[in-house]
């Protein structure tokens, strides 16, 4: 067996189909899902990569952000292999043959990634501009919605999925919001090093995220364009939105600890002065308490 059998191996039986879909991807569209899992993939071990070289309190933007790939990489694992999907009744019947038919696949392991990756990839710019917590809270909830309202919408039949679709739309506007105006403002007071990387990382975000709404509305909502470019749409987005978005941070957090942000993050390694004092009673590089409770307990030994 050579070349690519996704689609042989795991048809549409094996997702519990009753029949194939009118409207699905080929082989070039798996091919483009291993494409992508391969850079998810590569960019999980660069990030785990990177961390070694900081110290295990200052490792946590690598830390998320390999976590939004590798997450993304079993996504697109999934996608590639043709699983992790769903069929639905399209709304509008086209004549293009690239889109002829009444049933489409619908890829929902895609917003199980999304509902995951997204928040992370928020909880790293909230961090970076040192917002504060019921902030951070908030937008990650409004995220959610805006996810799995997507995620209901597109299986969806009937015109009400555009009424999800106007919800989703409605919780990004309040997203981009957050990001553009009151956390890069936030940042900018931080520092200069978290304004500058808040600002390359914030803005790239903001402006990948409004793009998803036309994805989403050419492929799952409007039948436009084919399962294979719209595996090509989500995986360029999602390539910029995730290792691109993630190296950028990483790098912008190069001259920047998370003591800076307000982060607190102690290691159990008895380099910690905190942690040394607690584990031992004594601060670090103070021993003179515990050299006069030695010469006094030797005083007294000796006068016994």
């Amino acid at each position: 067996m050579a070349g690519n059998q996704a689609l042989q191996v795991n048809d549409y039986r094996v997702s519990g189909e009753p029949n194939p879909p009118d409207i699905g991807i080929t082989v070039r569209g798996s091919d483009w899902y291993w494409a992508v899992c391969a850079i998810m993939t590569v960019a999980t071990f660069a990030f785990v990569g990177l961390s070694i070289t900081k110290p295990r309190q200052d490792r946590i933007f690598h830390y998320i952000t390999a976590s939004v790939t590798m997450v993304a990489a079993i996504a697109y694992f999934s996608m590639a292999a043709h699983l992790g999907w769903t069929e639905i009744d399209v709304e509008f019947v086209r004549s293009d043959p690239r889109v002829a038919g009444l049933t489409r696949e619908i890829f929902y392991v895609r917003y199980i990634d999304w509902f995951i990756t997204t928040p992370l990839l928020l909880i790293d710019l909230m961090l970076t501009a040192a917002m504060p917590w019921p902030t951070t809270l908030f937008v990650v909830l409004v995220d959610e919605v805006m996810i799995i309202t997507g995620l209901v919408g597109a299986l969806v039949s009937s015109s009400y999925k555009w009424g999800y679709f106007t919800f989703g739309c409605v919780a990004l506007v309040y997203i981009v919001y957050v990001l553009v105006w009151e956390a890069r403002k936030h940042a900018n007071g931080v520092s200069s090093d978290a304004g500058k990387a808040f600002l390359y990382c914030g803005t790239l975000t903001a402006f990948l995220w409004t793009l998803y709404p036309i994805a989403w509305g050419v492929a799952e909502g409007g039948n436009i364009i084919a399962p294979d470019s719209e595996a090509v749409f989500y995986g360029i987005l999602d390539v910029l939105a995730k290792p691109v978005f993630g190296a950028l941070l990483i790098w912008g957090h190069r001259n920047i600890s998370p003591a800076q942000l307000g982060l607190t993050i102690r290691d159990y390694n008895g380099t910690d002065a905190v942690i040394h004092e607690k584990r031992t009673g004594v601060a670090n590089g103070n021993t003179s308490n515990v050299t006069h409770e030695n010469a006094a307990a030797n005083d007294y030994g000796t006068s016994v």
